[in-house]
Formats: C-alpha cells, structure tokens, sequence
C-alpha cells in the first residue's frame, strides 16, 4: 500500500509538468489593429464670402392710392374697368356737370358785369379830376369817385376768384389718372351720388416698389441703411435684384414683434408686382479670401469643432474657429489653411491619428473604392 501511494504521487506531478510545458509552448495572442476608415476628401477653398442675414419679405406698390372725386356729384360715366392699364391723364370717370356748368356761368357773368361798371367808373374818375382842375367841382366828390373805383376792383378781384374756383371744379366733374398704372380695384359705379373724397377706383403702379422686409429684434444691431440686399422673387426665377436698405422702422410690429427694413425697388420692366414675397439678403460684410470647407467636415468633439486633415494615410485633428455659412459651406477663421486637403463624408468617424482609406465618388454619385 505504501509503494502504491508513491506511484500515484509521482504519476500526479508528471501530469502537472506536461501542463505547464504545454502551456509554455503556446504563442502569446497577437494584438489586432483596426482597420482604416473609409472616407473621401475634398480640400479647403480660398474664395469671396459675403456674411449675409436672409428673410422673406413683401413687396409693396409705392403708388396704390384711391383715386377720389373732388367735387360732388352723381357719377354719369365710369370710363374704366378692374385690371385696365391707363395712361397719365387719361379719364377714369365723369360727374355730371350741369351744376359745375351753371355756377362757372355765373361767376363769370359777375365778373363780366363787374369789369363794365369799373370800367365805367374809371371813365368817370378821369372826367371829375379833368372838372377839379378847373375848380368845377370839390376835391370829395373827386374822392368818392375813386372810393367807388377802387371798391369796384376789389368786387372784380372777388369775381375772378369765384370764376375761377368754378372753373377748377368744372374740370373736377372729370377725374383722370394722375399716374400710368392699372385700375386695381372699382369701388363706385356709374350713377353713384358721390361726396367729395368719396373713393371711385384703386389705381396701382409697379414702376416702382418697396420692399418690407422683417428681421428679428436681435438683429437690429446688424442692420442700417446703405446695407446692400439681394433680392429674388417666384416672378422671375433665376434672377437677383439688387437695392440697398432705405430706412429701418423706428418702432417692431405690435404682434411680431419683428423689425421691418424697407428697400425701394425699381422696376424697370421686370415683372415685378406689388403683393408678391421675396427672398431677401442683406449683405451684412464681405471677406475677398475667406477658407471654406463643406459643413459636413466640420465635427463636434470635446475639444470643439474640429476638422480632419488628411496626409500620408492619416487623419490629423484640427481645432478650428468657425465663422458664417452659406450654400453648404462654412468660413474657417482660424486653424485651418486654404488649399489642405480635409476628411469629407464619414469625418463624423474619425479620430486624431486615425488610418484612412479613401474613397472617390463616381460619376453616379456613388463612393468607389481608391486602391
């Protein structure tokens, strides 16, 4: 039983050895590396960028009066209709004249009767000073001669006025286009008994408009007149107009409480109209070499905004300064140099000192691999 003990003890250690030998013979795991990330790169541009506030707006017509009567009347003629073009003076709608008539006869009847008796009387003064001279008469019946006279010229002085008052209104009895423009609205109808001021038609023109353009109130700090705006409407796509700021409302509307810039407009045969929207741009500052890069190379790290520049299979972090944006692309201020050559799509997966491999797009539009 004792020799039986041993044998077990030394058939246990041998089996303990052969472990550890094998053990030792196994090679220790070799450390994986990860593999490059599939990027592609574009490289930061040097070109002009202008720092811009963009709205949307409204034009308006500068002239968009009521055109009223000026006199009292019923209306017998209305010459136009919604949506007519007129010229300058060209009639819109005529009032019955016979009062007017009447009444410019009347006056003028006055001051016809008027300038006979004056007349009249000035032969008589002539006459009285020829009979003082020759101590025929006295000197006040020469003064109240001219007394006469000289009422006489202030009754034919009245009358002319009166005439011509009448007159003026006979001419209002016909109310005509003070502008070229289009009829926009009929608000009276032929026989209508209008007051004088009463409205007769809208008349509208879009030779030249204004441009209400609302801006949030943080934004007032920005704004001032003289500022240049690129203007562009649905009228006429494709096309940019170009203004400056007029003037900037001293008060914010009550209910949006927004800031409202106001650009005047010529129209100039554009096809502008009053009553459209507008896409605006006030050019806020202009930079002549300003780096840019595509939004989409920027990423948000713990150390900020940073950019990914690739060089010899390597992405390389960069902490940049961002400044404004605009049709996809954003100003680098500082960290970043024109010309380098930065991680595009997948930059979002990157890390400092990571290994990339790039991709180019094809002209589908799909990545590729570059071998």
């Amino acid at each position: 039983m004792i020799r039986s003990g041993r044998s077990g003890a030394l058939l246990v250690g041998l089996a303990l050895t052969a472990l550890a030998l094998a053990g030792c013979s196994e090679k220790a795991p070799e450390k994986k590396t990860a593999p490059p990330t599939l990027i592609t790169v574009t490289q930061a541009v040097t070109q002009p960028f202008e720092i811009v506030e963009t709205t949307l707006g409204t034009l308006e017509a500068v002239q968009d009066p009521q055109i009223a009567a000026e006199i009292a009347g019923r209306i017998v003629r209305l010459a136009v209709r919604p949506g007519q073009a007129v010229k300058q003076g060209e009639l819109i709608a005529e009032i019955d004249p016979a009062d007017a008539v009447q009444q410019h006869r009347a006056d003028t009847a006055e001051a016809t009767r008027l300038e006979a008796l004056l007349a009249q009387q000035e032969r008589l003064v002539v006459r009285q000073q020829e009979l003082l001279g020759r101590n025929f008469i006295s000197k006040n019946a020469l003064d109240d001669a001219a007394a006469q006279r000289d009422a006489l010229k202030s009754q034919l002085d009245a009358a002319r006025a009166r005439a011509a008052l009448s007159a003026a209104g006979l001419k209002k009895t016909r109310i005509v286009a003070p502008f070229a423009g289009t009829v926009a609205e009929q608000i009276a109808a032929s026989g209508d008994y209008v007051k004088l001021g009463d409205p007769v038609v809208r008349l509208v023109s879009n030779a030249r408009l204004r441009a209400r353009l609302p801006f949030p109130e943080s934004a007032a700090a920005r704004l001032k007149p003289g500022q240049k705006v690129r203007l562009e409407s649905p009228l006429q796509p494709g096309r940019a107009f170009e203004s400056v700021i007029d003037e900037i409302r001293p008060t914010l509307a009550e209910t949006s409480r927004a800031l409202d810039v106001i650009v005047l407009l010529d129209d100039a045969g554009a096809g502008l109209k009053g009553g459209g929207s507008l896409n605006a741009a006030v050019v806020l500052s202009e930079r002549a070499a300003a780096v840019m890069v595509p939004e989409q190379s920027v990423v948000l790290r713990p150390a900020g905004r940073v950019v990914y520049v690739v060089a010899d299979g390597k992405a390389q972090q960069r902490v940049v300064e961002v400044g404004g944006k605009a049709a996809g692309m954003v100003e680098i201020l500082a960290g970043l140099k024109g010309g380098e050559t930065v991680a595009l799509d997948g930059a979002g997966f990157l890390s400092d000192g990571a290994a990339v491999k790039l991709h180019q797009r094809s002209a589908d539009g799909n990545a590729a691999g570059k071998p």
